[in-house]
């Protein structure tokens, strides 16, 4: 029988936690502040993190913690003494690269599951045979692994969970794991076959100032690297990101045990987008093939443009492109279209104060003479026109603009129904 899988959100933070769990997330994953591969996110202190837990048990959600990174000797302690605290706060498994960190886990935290982090580069089923051997319940599949390759390890180990990212940032040049090979000219660097294109001596092939279209010495006439130039630097060793929204029927059908959306150092209005995409993909697809979804879909008239051009506008001004990666045989990128025109997010809705005015918190300059839209769960995203509503300030004082970093007042001519707090407004 098929089941749904787990639609696994990044929680940067607790104001990321709370929308991942707003907007549908089955289960997310944190880090506090040290020990884990995103030194840049906010993390959770250990009052934060047993808050955290309970908030998401409580939306029958489920919190992995990140204890992924490669600790030196000087580090163990610290190591030993997270292990011994996490038990109490309450978290549903550890994810974990190091072989000695799984170790310490199985002693100190014996009856918490142990996920494989992506860090331990899981391509085949040999790695999964001895994964599985020291007790490690779910692996992440590596990126660089395709659709078929995934799917017949996961048939192959039905009683072994596994997860695949389907959402976010790919690294291309990652200390012992490159992928630039793999991805210029598919000889694959973890087996052995690194053609070193980091060394490659290369030329713009097409220029205008906003891209630029590379070919390689040795593979002249073929685009090797689309570059959006931006302002003033260019991503060229991170061309695109991975997104696979699209194929949800082939992932739903692949039946892993958990889909899994990167970026935990992501702002919670990007979480709240994402995630929202994702669930409402997801129901979609299992309502499709017969499995019951988490929440009955809401729109009857959403496709696959519907949720790229949500997943562009999560993204702000600059959209980078999006990709397939290795999921099929040959990548199939999207850029933006050319008229898109982003709409940003400009508040977080907060506490009703009146029958029709609620607190705002404000992300990002607000023009009250913009139409609002209200993200709510399930893609809804109800228009509200200029002329029916009013922003007030803090002193509550009518004002035609709100800027970023400041509370406010909305007040709507004739306010939606069981408007819930914390959802984002977009303008």
């Amino acid at each position: 029988m098929l089941k749904r899988p787990e639609l696994l959100i990044p929680a940067g933070g607790p104001e990321q936690l709370e929308a991942a769990l707003l907007y549908g997330a089955d289960a997310v994953y944190l880090s506090g502040n040290e020990l884990s591969l995103r030194a840049k996110c906010d993390g959770f202190s250990l009052e934060e993190l047993a808050q955290g837990v309970q908030k998401a048990h409580a939306a029958q959600a489920k919190v992995y913690y990140c204890i992924n990174a490669m600790p030196y000797d000087r580090q163990l302690d610290d190591v030993t003494h997270m292990l011994n605290v996490l038990p109490s706060a309450g978290v549903d498994a550890l994810i974990i690269a190091d072989p000695g960190v799984l170790r310490l886990a199985k002693k100190h935290c014996p009856g918490t599951e142990i996920h494989l982090s992506t860090q331990a580069h899981s391509v085949n089923s040999a790695a999964v045979e001895f994964w599985k051997e020291t007790g490690v319940q779910r692996i992440n599949l590596a990126r660089e692994l395709g659709k078929e390759e995934m799917t017949a390890i996961i048939r192959r180990f039905p009683d072994m969970e596994f997860e695949i990212f389907v959402h976010g940032a790919m690294c291309l040049a990652l200390s012992g794991h490159c992928l630039m090979s793999a991805w210029v000219n598919k000889r694959p660097a973890n087996l052995g076959q690194c053609t070193q294109p980091c060394r490659f001596e290369y030329r713009g092939r097409k220029f205008t100032e906003i891209s630029l279209t590379v070919e390689e010495k040795l593979r002249q006439g073929e685009d090797c690297w689309d570059i959006e130039q931006g302002s003033h630097f260019s991503a060229i060793f991170a061309p695109s990101d991975l997104c696979l929204v699209p194929y949800m029927d082939d992932l739903v059908a692949m039946q892993p045990a958990s889909l899994k959306i990167e970026g935990r150092t992501k702002s919670p209005s990007y979480v709240a987008q994402v995630t929202d995409v994702y669930r409402t993909a997801l129901d979609i697809a299992c309502a499709k093939q017969g499995i019951e979804p988490k929440f009955a879909p809401k729109r009857t008239d959403l496709d696959s443009e519907a949720f790229m051009l949500e997943l562009f506008n999560s993204s702000g001004k600059n959209p980078r492109p999006l990709s397939t990666g290795f999921f099929f045989p040959e990548r199939r990128d999207r850029k933006a279209p050319e008229n898109y025109v982003p709409r940003p997010i400009v508040a977080k809705l907060g506490k009703k104060t009146a029958d029709t005015v609620y607190e705002v918190d404000v992300r990002s300059t607000w023009d009250s003479a913009k139409d609002a839209y209200l993200i709510l769960p399930g893609m809804e995203r109800p228009r509200i026109p200029s002329a029916s509503y009013t922003l007030y300030s803090r002193g509550q004082n009518e004002t035609g603009t709100l800027h970023p970093g400041l509370k406010g007042y909305i007040r709507f001519e004739k306010a939606p129904e069981n408007l819930p707090e914390n959802i984002f407004i977009r303008a």
